[in-house]
């Protein structure tokens, strides 16, 4: 097989020139922007899997399309590696280089990659790629289907798909179907099959009642939660909301992240009783947060912290019943809740471990436990088993109920990535075990007032950080003035971060009351502002609704 290069990338440039000149940095939700600007880099993108199957020797290489939870007109593309995981740090730098790199030099520079990383460009790639349900994602699988085949790779289109089964897929291609089945009937049944064998015909359960209101955010979780429906035969009664069709566009308010971050129920709620169990998923289906609201009509909210502490409790006890030795830990960002943390120690007694913000660092921390959780407050995560863990509970469900139903429980859950329609079901599995409603799920602990700030700065740059995101060393001396203010607030901790996106730094506060919590904010933020190179207006101090 040959294959010239010059042919190629002249096809490029008539087909999919770069039109954009800002440079863009591959992170952990890969590449995002304005749909009208990414034609070149889904080309590029779509090279890259080829050069990165070839370089795994045939492996599958995944390509998803999605830009998650940002509005309607933005789009992205993220790769995903043979175990589902995120791209190899190393190949984001030669990703972000391919896409910035101009048209003139595009084929010099892919034969360097080649060079470089001693790939056989004569070897045999494949490449799986999906999209979400954007009305531009057609046109942008076309250009990555048109970069795999412009190197002779193998693609397969599998349509509009949520990011977490496109992980599913790629890992099940790569076990040989170990895992399950790439496709999509192959997802669905398998995790219908495990949530139902759990269930066992026990629809309801002391305080748990077989009723879910499910807000699809007018994106693909909405579709593929209509197809759940259909095959599991009321096992779950699920009313599906924002579905994405008429007026409703994705993640406009609705959505995972708009009911965390708005703290209120999303639009086209129905009337439902106090209590009623609801749950919002993002646009592509791989965030979910729990909410309900009480007899007085107050909004509350079970983000991924609630959701964390829920499963390692479960599984804790699972464990111990299955007297199994195996080593559980939690991993967190600095965003979690300081309730869910203490209650995790103190009450759970689990170990816990804190890591920088992103997926790819919780995920990485989690497989150093036998069992290891991570969710983030934004309800994105997942559960990983060691291999070891495995065999030993496979061992133990010889002869113990228990571990038999702990295999269940990891054939539900999708190891690969977070995953919102995976994880949900896992909830509800918990729940209607225990014979919780939401009631006595939030009343295991009491979450801490939080308050999270976006301060316009001229540079991003100049916040540096360490511990996790926790402690801030340049500016020099900010680091400093925070701990002094801080100590001024029973419970109190903030920290600054800076965007990985945008030119903003990210301020979070929590504290013993919801005055003092925004008070700290504030103070916070200010400080920022005067340390930082703050550009946008001065903060109102919410103390006195005056600037000071």
């Amino acid at each position: 097989m040959s294959i010239n290069l010059r042919t190629v990338y002249a096809f490029a440039r008539e087909m999919y020139p770069k039109v954009s000149k800002e440079t863009i940095q591959y992170g952990t939700a890969g590449f995002r922007g304005k749909a009208e600007l990414l034609d070149s880099v889904m080309f590029r993108m779509g090279v890259l899997a080829t050069l990165r199957s070839r370089f795994r020797e045939g492996s599958v290489i995944g390509v998803m399309i999605t830009a998650s939870h940002n509005p309607e007109p933005d789009n992205g593309v993220k790769l995903i590696d043979p175990k589902g995981e995120m791209l190899e740090p190393s190949w984001e730098k030669i990703a972000t280089d391919l896409v910035n790199v101009s048209d003139q030099d595009l084929e010099q520079h892919v034969a360097k990659i080649i060079k470089d990383n001693e790939i056989d460009i004569t070897s045999s790639s494949y490449v799986y790629v999906g999209m979400d349900n954007r009305y531009h994602s057609p046109r942008l699988l076309k250009a990555v289907a048109d970069g795999v085949i412009a190197l002779k790779g193998n693609v397969r289109e599998f349509g509009i798909v949520t990011t977490p089964m496109m992980h599913f897929f790629v890992v099940a291609a790569n076990t040989k179907e170990a895992y399950g089945k790439p496709t999509e009937e192959g997802y669905y049944d398998k995790l219908i099959s495990a949530f139902e064998k759990l269930r066992n015909g026990q629809l309801e359960n002391g305080n748990y009642r077989n009723r879910l209101i499910f807000d699809g955010a007018n994106g693909v979780g909405a579709r593929k939660m209509l197809q759940f429906n259909k095959r599991m035969n009321k096992s779950l009664d699920v009313t599906v909301i924002n579905q994405g069709v008429g007026p409703g566009k994705i993640n406009e308010e609705c959505g995972a992240d708009h009911v965390k971050v708005q703290q209120r129920p999303p639009v086209g709620m129905p009337i439902v009783e106090p209590f009623t169990r609801c749950v919002s998923v993002d646009g592509d289906a791989d965030r979910v947060v729990y909410f309900f609201t009480d007899e007085t009509g107050q909004f509350r909210l079970l983000d991924g912290d609630r959701i964390a502490t829920l499963v390692a409790g479960y599984l804790m006890d699972l464990i111990q019943s299955c007297q199994l030795d195996l080593r559980l830990g939690l991993v967190q960002t600095a965003y979690a809740n300081g309730a869910s943390t203490d209650y995790i120690v103190n009450e759970l007694k689990v170990p816990v471990s804190c890591v920088p913000t992103g997926v790819k660092h919780l995920h990485h921390k989690a497989l150093e436990y036998d069992i290891g959780i991570y969710f983030e407050a934004n309800g994105h995560g997942t559960i990983v088993f060691s291999d070891s863990s495995k065999a030993a509970i496979s061992e133990a469900a010889k002869t113990n109920p228990k571990a038999q139903t702990l295999l269940l429980v990891i054939d539900l859950i999708n190891e690969t990535v977070g995953d919102a329609i995976s994880d949900m079901l896992l909830v509800e599995t918990i729940l209607n075990q225990k014979g919780w409603d939401v009631k006595d799920w939030i009343s295991s602990y009491d979450d801490l007032p939080n308050q999270q700030l976006k301060i316009q700065v001229k540079d991003r740059n100049v916040i540096q950080t360490t511990d996790a995101e926790r402690v801030c060393v340049k500016p020099e001396g900010l680091q400093d003035e925070i701990n002094q203010v801080v100590a001024n607030y029973k419970r109190g901790r903030a920290f600054v971060r800076p965007s990985g996106t945008e030119d903003v730094v990210r301020v979070y506060a929590e504290a013993s009351t919801r005055e003092d919590t925004l008070q700290l904010a504030y103070e916070v933020g200010r400080l920022v502002q005067k340390l930082a190179g703050g550009v946008g207006p001065e903060l109102v101090n919410p103390s006195n609704n005056a600037h000071l």
